[in-house]
């Protein structure tokens, strides 16, 4: 089939090669030159600009069919502003898909904007990351179902097998994502802090072993353990890397839901405070509580940098 995916990030990038070698036709549109020029590589066609892009997909009511402008872009304004510029240009019935992790009210809103104008909206949640040319891309769609239908030709491509879904209306995948991003969030801070036990220990413990153990049959196997096998292979203290830890969104988006309705989620909610945790060179409630601490108990206050930890009492 005929499909447009504009912004060639890591995964965009990956998608158009994944698309073009199954002999799908793609425009591979971005703003600059480089990664147009790799995916022209990979036997896509290049566009710089939305112009460009539209007008290489041809038009609603050929032969083809209708468009398919599929954005790659961060989520946000730039997300916006790129699915503007794709109703601007395009024609009604061609269909517009935002694969970003965008926040499924958003994805609501632009269904509702998007419709409105004659296009056709999908909201589509993907999980791959930079491994996802290799293994391809879980997917997880939302919208409008007949899109859905029309482009499943190439979701059957860029996923592995029984790895696309079509969930429901318009921000039925970005949901789907999102709680999937929130899960992510709790498992990732379980074997962080499992693999901190292990690294303080009496012990003087092969992580990379460790992880590889896990699995080989453990109820806790799994991609993630594989990817820290890799990474404490690399380097098995971690000493090179920052315990900062960054949040796209997604952790704070599931935690606000089941706040709406009322859903206990304890396991992702500390999961996402520990990211904040983690860029506190100095925690100001911390040292609200050690000069609370001496105020009432007379206990000593460490000077500012020290780090060493007093008992309570």
């Amino acid at each position: 089939m005929d499909i447009g995916i504009y912004g060639l990030g890591r995964m965009g990038a990956n998608m158009v090669r994944r698309l073009a070698e199954d002999g799908h036709r793609v425009v591979a549109g971005n703003r600059s030159a480089g990664p147009i020029q790799e995916a022209v590589g990979y036997g896509a066609e290049g566009a710089q600009g939305p112009g460009e892009f539209v007008e290489k997909l041809g038009g609603s009511g050929s032969s083809d069919g209708p468009r398919v402008m599929w954005s790659m872009l961060p989520a946000g304004d730039v997300t916006d502003e790129m699915l503007h510029s794709f109703a601007d240009l395009g024609n009604e019935g061609d269909i517009i898909v935002d694969g970003a992790n965008s926040y499924f009210r958003d994805s609501i809103r632009r269904s509702e904007e998007l419709t409105g104008k004659g296009y056709r909206y999908l909201d589509a949640g993907i999980s791959g990351g930079v491994w996802g040319y290799e293994v391809g891309y879980c997917t997880m769609v939302g919208g409008d179902r007949g899109a859905y239908e029309h482009v499943e030709p190439a979701l059957k491509t860029l996923a592995p097998a029984n790895g696309y879904s079509y969930l429901g209306g318009a921000g039925a995948g970005h949901f789907t994502k999102m709680v999937h991003n929130g899960i992510e969030y709790g498992m990732l801070q379980a074997y962080a802090e499992g693999f901190e036990i292990l690294e303080k220990s009496q012990y003087d413990f092969d992580l990379e072993a460790v992880s590889n153990l896990w699995n080989q049959g453990s109820v806790v196997r799994s991609w993630l353990l594989e990817l820290a096998e890799r990474a404490f292979a690399d380097e098995p203290h971690l000493e090179s890397v920052a315990g900062y830890v960054n949040d796209s969104g997604e952790g704070r988006w599931t935690v606000q839901e089941a706040i709406n309705e009322d859903v206990p989620a304890p396991v992702i909610t500390e999961s996402l405070y520990a990211r904040f945790a983690s860029r506190q060179d100095e925690s100001f409630a911390a040292k609200s509580i050690a000069a609370l601490r001496q105020q009432f108990g007379g206990h000593t206050i460490k000077e500012a940098g020290a780090r060493e930890s007093g008992q309570d009492g």
